[in-house]
């Protein structure tokens, strides 16, 4: 095929299509000239390599050997590393991000935020958190804000310190969990309580002046228009802290809006299940982790610093260590902080008084559920 032409691209791709067409779906991915060929068993696998030698040969394409990978257990295909376990990020990507420096032009921005992006199903709260980057792509003039350095920073931990996420299994029942803040709405889909995606979405426009009721309903409806094609024609439980979404088809009468975004879902066959804001750890970490953080960074003085004391506190530097290990899963890292669930673990030092005062002026839920 002649280069330079503008159409040779998606020539090249139809004719891969048409050549592979009765394999694609079954056990072959194709992406222009990336064939990968998944197999439940090695037997079948060697076969099934057999059928697309055989095919590409009739076709007159050419493999080369050295460009190719047989009966691995992991591959990287299109950016991402699959295995049995799931599908992980490409550990030279997280590097290269490890390693990016402060963005100093608008092209520079736009080029993180382009790798950012493309990873961005494994990152909750995604698009809340890039918010203050994407900012500075906009105008004539390149002005890097502070709230843009810490959304950068934030970004870069996490895609390094990503999770699997497994693939579908379509014998089992998925499970959708939606949460939303004022500042967006974000969502996770799981099966058997292990995590397949993350979707974030930041509010714009009128929807930032949507009530509560509605931000919720808006959460359900983007999370569930996102994984349509995994969600259409199966059951599938939703869980969501707004309990007033479970009344919302006994109501009398419903806005136009309410109207058709419960019109959307009925198109789909799910069981809407209630889960208390303090029970749904998962999507509330979406919105809920961050803004503590961001609230305590504010009214608390040094409230930053505290951060490195983890590792020398008494308590705190075991359960560190078992963390970094892999262990100790009812804990996590959020931007150096150290979590047991949603709520933040404050290590023996003199602001823990000044942050138990400040959590308390929020109101009086009780000692356990404050500390």
């Amino acid at each position: 095929m002649p280069f330079g032409l503008s159409n040779a691209p998606s020539t090249f791709m139809r004719v891969m299509n048409q050549a592979l067409r009765p394999f694609i779906g079954k056990f072959v991915v194709v992406y222009f000239d990336d064939i990968l060929i998944y197999s439940v068993n090695s037997e079948l696998h060697i076969q099934q390599i057999r059928e697309v030698l055989c095919i590409l040969s009739k076709e007159k394409f050419v493999a080369a050997a050295k460009k190719c990978v047989f009966m691995t257990p992991k591959v990287l295909f299109l950016g991402y590393i699959i295995s049995g376990e799931g599908l992980q990020v490409d550990e030279s990507k997280i590097e290269a991000v490890r390693q990016w420096p402060q963005p100093k032009t608008i092209t520079e921005v736009r080029s993180f935020h382009g790798l950012a992006s493309f990873y961005r199903r494994f990152i909750p709260h995604f698009s809340s958190i890039i918010a203050p980057v994407t900012e500075c792509m906009k105008g004539s003039k390149f002005q890097w804000t502070p709230e843009a350095e810490k959304g950068f920073q934030k970004i870069k931990e996490q895609l390094t310190t990503t999770s699997i996420l497994v693939l579908p299994d379509f014998s089992q029942p998925f499970e959708l969990h939606s949460d939303a803040s004022k500042v967006g709405i974000g969502a996770v889909l799981s099966q058997a309580g292990k995590l397949m995606a993350y979707f974030s979405e930041k509010l714009t426009g009128s929807r930032v002046r949507y009530s509560t009721y509605d931000i919720e309903f808006y959460a359900v409806v983007q999370a569930v228009k996102h994984w349509r094609h995994y969600l259409f024609h199966r059951e599938f439980i939703l869980y969501t802290d707004n309990d007033s979404l479970r009344h919302l088809h006994s109501q009398d009468k419903i806005s136009a809006r309410h109207a058709a975004w419960s019109a959307y879902l009925q198109q789909f066959t799910f069981v809407l299940k209630h889960k208390a804001g303090v029970s749904n750890r998962v999507a509330d970490a979406l919105s809920r982790r961050v803004n503590l953080l961001s609230t305590m960074t504010i009214q608390v003085p040094g409230f930053d610093s505290f951060r490195d004391l983890f590792d020398s506190d008494t308590y705190f530097s075991e359960v560190m260590a078992a963390v970094r290990a892999g262990e100790k899963s009812e804990f996590l890292m959020v931007n150096g902080f150290l979590f047991w669930g949603n709520q933040l673990c404050v290590p023996d030092c003199s602001l823990r008084l000044k942050i138990i005062k400040e959590l308390h002026g929020e109101g009086h839920v009780g000692r356990d559920r404050t500390l």
